[in-house]
C-alpha cells in the first residue's frame, strides 16, 4: 500500500473536481433541447416581379425571407423587428404550437408588434415534423410578401419511410397583383372584388419568357439547378392569395410523401392542385436526358382559358449537363371540363399509417375511427354580402369582428364583453350579423367540423393550433348520411383542407391543445372581410402543465393598454432557456461544494 501523501489526496481532488465538472458540462451542453436564434428585420424593399416596381415585404432584404430549418423538439426564438410604417403580426402556418397560443401570431391571441418595436416569438416546435410556412397575419400585408417557409426534421433516432433525398429545395407559388398591398385592402373595404390576378410568381419571381406574347421581356425567372440521376425533396406551399394552382414539371414525376406534417402513401402524380395556404413534399428523380432545359408550371385552376395563359407561372429546371434552353408549348395541366379532377386527387392522397414521424409509433397508431365524436358543427359560407352597409363575408351568417383586446388576453385577465361563447354549431334562420363569437371547444373533446361552400371559388380552410384527419368531401349539401361516405381509416392529418364550390369537406380534431385557436379560411380576401372564427379549450383543471404562462414579453393594447410599461426589447439570447440557467446553478453549487472539501 502507497504511503499517505496529503499532496497525493489534493491531487486527486483536483482530479476528481475536474473530472465532474467536465462531466456536468458535456451534460449541461447535452440537457434539454437545442436552441436556434433568428434576427428578422422586416421592412420594405422595392421589386418587380412582374415588370412594374413595387414595394413589398422583405424580411433581412429577402423576398421570400429566410427558411427556418428546425428539428422536432427544438426551441426557435424569432426577433422581429418591425420597420413597416404600420403594426405587424407573423404567424407560423401549421406549428402547432402545443400548450402556446401565445405565439400564434394572431389578432385573437397577440397584440401586433408596433411600427418601429421589435418582440420576440418563443416557442417549441413539438412532436411533429414536415413542411410548413410564416407569413404576416394582419393588415391584408401577406399580399405584400413577409412569407417563408419552415422545415421540421425527424429526429436521428426516427427514419425517413423513403431513402435519404439528394437535395432538400422548397418552392413558393402564389398568385400576385401589381397593386400594393394598402391599395388590394381598400379596394375590399370599398366592397370591390380584387379581379383577375396580374400573375404568378415562383419563389418572388416572374414568369420565364416561353410566350412574348404573354410574357413581356425583362422579366427575372426562378432557376432550379440540379444534377442528374440524383432525387430531390421539393416542398411546394401555394403562399398566395386566392388562387388554387396545378403544379407540374416537364417530364418528371411527382412522388408525393409528405404533406402540412404528415407522411402519405406514396404515389406518383403527374401534377398537383395546390390550394391556398396547403403544403406538399414531393421526390423528384432526375432522369431525363436533359437534352434542354425542362418547364416547372404553376398555373390557375378553374378559371377560362385566356384568364389562364395571364395566371400562370413559370420557372425553369437546370440539368447540369443541360444542352439546351426550355423552349416550346408548356406541359399540358388538368381539363378543366372534368369537374371531378381535383376532388378526386385530394382523396387519393392517403396518410402514411405504417410510419413513425415525429415519434417512433406509427402515425396510423391514433384510430381515429374508433373514438366517438363529442361536438358537431357544420360551418356554412356563402358569398360576401352586405351587412349594415358594409360587403363581408360570414360563417354561419356571422361576420368576425377582431376587439381591441385579443381574446386570449381578454381571457387571462377576465375582461368582460369582449367576446361571447355563443357561436352556432350550425346555420341560423337569421340575417348576417358582425359579432365576436367563438366556439367553446370540449378539451379532450373530439370534434366533427364539416365546411359547407356554398361561395363560387374554392376555399382553403385551416386550424391554428391542431393536425386534423380529412375524412370526407363531395358536392352537394352535407347531410347526416354523408357519415357513411367518411374515410375512417387512412385519411389524411394535415392542417389545411380545400373546399369545393358547391361542396363540403368534413374533417376530425382531437381538441387535446390548450389554448385560444384561429379557424380561418385561408383565402385571403375573405378571411379579411370576416370569414373567421375562435376555438376556445380550457382544461378545467386549470393546471400550468397543459398551458404555458403569459410570457413575460407580452404587449398589452386595447382594454390592458395601461399594462404596457415600455416598449418590448429583444430577447437576450444568453437567458434563452431557464433550463441553462437552472443547469449553471447547479454547476455552481458543484463547485462551491468541492471548493469546501477541498478547503478541508
Amino acid at each position: 500500500m502507497l504511503p499517505y501523501s496529503p499532496h497525493s489526496s489534493k491531487s486527486f481532488l483536483f482530479s476528481s473536481l475536474f473530472f465532474f465538472v467536465a462531466v456536468l458540462l458535456v451534460d449541461v451542453a447535452l440537457a434539454g433541447d437545442p436552441f436556434v436564434y433568428l434576427d428578422w428585420d422586416v421592412s420594405y424593399i422595392s421589386v418587380s416581379p412582374l415588370g412594374v416596381k413595387q414595394q413589398v415585404i422583405g424580411i433581412n432584404g429577402q423576398f421570400p425571407g429566410p427558411i427556418v430549418n428546425v428539428t422536432t423538439n427544438w426551441n426557435a426564438v424569432v426577433n422581429i423587428q418591425n420597420n413597416l410604417d404600420e403594426p405587424f403580426l407573423v404567424t407560423w402556418n401549421g406549428l402547432q404550437q402545443r400548450k402556446n397560443s401565445w405565439q400564434d401570431g394572431v389578432l385573437g391571441t397577440n397584440c401586433p408588434i408596433p411600427s418601429g418595436w421589435n418582440w420576440t416569438y418563443e416557442f417549441q416546435v413539438k412532436d411533429q415534423i414536415g413542411s410548413f410556412f410564416y407569413f404576416p397575419s394582419i393588415n391584408f400585408q401577406k399580399a405584400a410578401g413577409g412569407y417563408g417557409g419552415i422545415i421540421v426534421n425527424n429526429r436521428d433516432v426516427i427514419p425517413l419511410p423513403f431513402g435519404t433525398p439528394d437535395g432538400d429545395i422548397t418552392v413558393f407559388i402564389s398568385d400576385w397583383y401589381n397593386k400594393g398591398y394598402k391599395e388590394l385592402r381598400k379596394t375590399l373595404e370599398d366592397g370591390s372584388d380584387l379581379g383577375i390576378p396580374d400573375g404568378v410568381l415562383f419563389n418572388g419571381l416572374g414568369p420565364y419568357h416561353y410566350n412574348e406574347s404573354i410574357v413581356p421581356d425583362g422579366i427575372a425567372y426562378e432557376i432550379i439547378n440540379v444534377e442528374p440521376g440524383k432525387t430531390y425533396r421539393i416542398r411546394v406551399h401555394n403562399v398566395g392569395i386566392s388562387t388554387s394552382l396545378n403544379f407540374r414539371i416537364q417530364n418528371h414525376n411527382l412522388l408525393l410523401v409528405e404533406t402540412e406534417g404528415s407522411y402519405t402513401v406514396q404515389q406518383n402524380y403527374t401534377n398537383m392542385d395546390i390550394h391556398v395556404g396547403q403544403s406538399y413534399s414531393f421526390l423528384v428523380m432526375m432522369d431525363q436526358n436533359a437534352s434542354s432545359d425542362y418547364y416547372i408550371v404553376a398555373s390557375a385552376r378553374f378559371v377560362g382559358a385566356d384568364t389562364r395563359n395571364r395566371v400562370t407561372g413559370v420557372a425553369i429546371l437546370h440539368y447540369s449537363n443541360s444542352q439546351g434552353s426550355a423552349s416550346g408549348p408548356l406541359p399540358d395541366g388538368p381539363d378543366e371540363a372534368d369537374t371531378y379532377f381535383s376532388m378526386n386527387q385530394a382523396r387519393s392522397i392517403r396518410w402514411n399509417v405504417s410510419a413513425g414521424a415525429a415519434r417512433p409509433n406509427p402515425q396510423g397508431s391514433f384510430r381515429y375511427g374508433e373514438i366517438t365524436v363529442t361536438d358537431v358543427y357544420v360551418l356554412l359560407n356563402r358569398p360576401a354580402e352586405l351587412i349594415n352597409g358594409q360587403l363581408r363575408t360570414t360563417l354561419n351568417a356571422i361576420s368576425y369582428v377582431a376587439p381591441s383586446t385579443p381574446l386570449k388576453l381578454a381571457q387571462q385577465f377576465n375582461v368582460p364583453g369582449v367576446y361571447k361563447m355563443d357561436f352556432p354549431n350550425q346555420m341560423m334562420n337569421r340575417p348576417a350579423k358582425f359579432d365576436t363569437s367563438i366556439i367553446n371547444g370540449s378539451y379532450k373533446g373530439f370534434t366533427e367540423i364539416i365546411f359547407q361552400n356554398n361561395d363560387s371559388t374554392v376555399q382553403s380552410y385551416h386550424m391554428d393550433g391542431y393536425a386534423f384527419f380529412v375524412v370526407g368531401m363531395d358536392y352537394g349539401n352535407w347531410t347526416e348520411n354523408s357519415r357513411s361516405t367518411y374515410n375512417k381509416w387512412d385519411g389524411v392529418a394535415r392542417c389545411t383542407t380545400q373546399v369545393f364550390s358547391g361542396a363540403w369537406t368534413a374533417i376530425l380534431v382531437y381538441l387535446d391543445n390548450v389554448g385560444m385557436w384561429n379557424l380561418r379560411v385561408q383565402n385571403l380576401d375573405r378571411w379579411y372581410l370576416g370569414q373567421e372564427v375562435y376555438v376556445s379549450v380550457v382544461n378545467p383543471e386549470m393546471s400550468n402543465k397543459t398551458e404555458l404562462l403569459l410570457p413575460d414579453n407580452a404587449i398589452f393594447c386595447g382594454a390592458l393598454s395601461s399594462l404596457q410599461k415600455e416598449q418590448s426589447h429583444k430577447f437576450r439570447y444568453s437567458e434563452a432557456s431557464s433550463a441553462a440557467k437552472s443547469s449553471r446553478m447547479i454547476l455552481f453549487w458543484f463547485l462551491i461544494s468541492w471548493l469546501s472539501i477541498f478547503s478541508l
